[in-house]
């Protein structure tokens, strides 16, 4: 599915729908910067903001899940933090993935975001109905994206794209927001 033809500022039109957030980690929750300790644990730095967002989607009752082709067990410890039990790392095929989900779920593609920010991600994103990526993602994957926020992976794209979904919903300033 090729988003081009919709324009980046009617988007929006396609939020209403979306129950389900589907987010990359290197490159997206992070800035794709990874750190090896001298015993050769590789570490990453994740943006409390992006973390506050996903942590409210999560109590608001929407699908989060984390769809990674790298393995590194500290990705579950942060997601599950957050809210996320849906934690798939050490994926070769992202979209045999995706698709077991969506079916597990009961979704249908436009109920999904997809946020992804390289190559490995681009046939997953093909197959949701809202692609999105932050502003740092490659070339090709922008180009098949709906809406490219302007903010870069571990920067805040994922509080962007959930802020703007739930405000959308009429569920951003609910009284869930107000406590951790």
């Amino acid at each position: 599915m090729n988003l081009n033809f919709y324009a980046m500022s009617d988007f929006k039109d396609l939020l209403g729908k979306v129950t389900t957030f589907i987010f990359d980690f290197d490159g997206v929750m992070t800035d794709g910067s990874v750190f090896v300790d001298a015993n050769g644990e590789a570490l990453r730095i994740s943006n409390v903001k992006d973390g506050y967002a996903l942590h409210l989607a999560n109590k608001l009752g929407y699908n989060t899940a984390l769809i990674s082709g790298a393995y590194c067990p500290t990705m579950i410890s942060r997601m599950n933090a957050l809210g996320t039990v849906d934690v798939y790392i050490g994926e070769a095929n992202k979209v045999e993935r995706l698709e077991s989900y969506m079916k597990e779920k009961g979704l249908t593609p436009d109920q999904v975001v997809y946020m992804g920010d390289d190559i490995p991600d681009m046939r997953a994103m093909k197959r949701v109905g809202v692609p999105v990526c932050p502003a740092d993602a490659a070339p090709e994957i922008k180009e098949i994206c709906c809406y490219v926020s302007p903010y870069g992976g571990g920067k805040g794209c994922v509080r962007d794209i959930i802020e703007q979904t739930l405000k959308v919903q009429g569920r951003w300033m609910s009284a869930e927001a107000y406590s951790w």
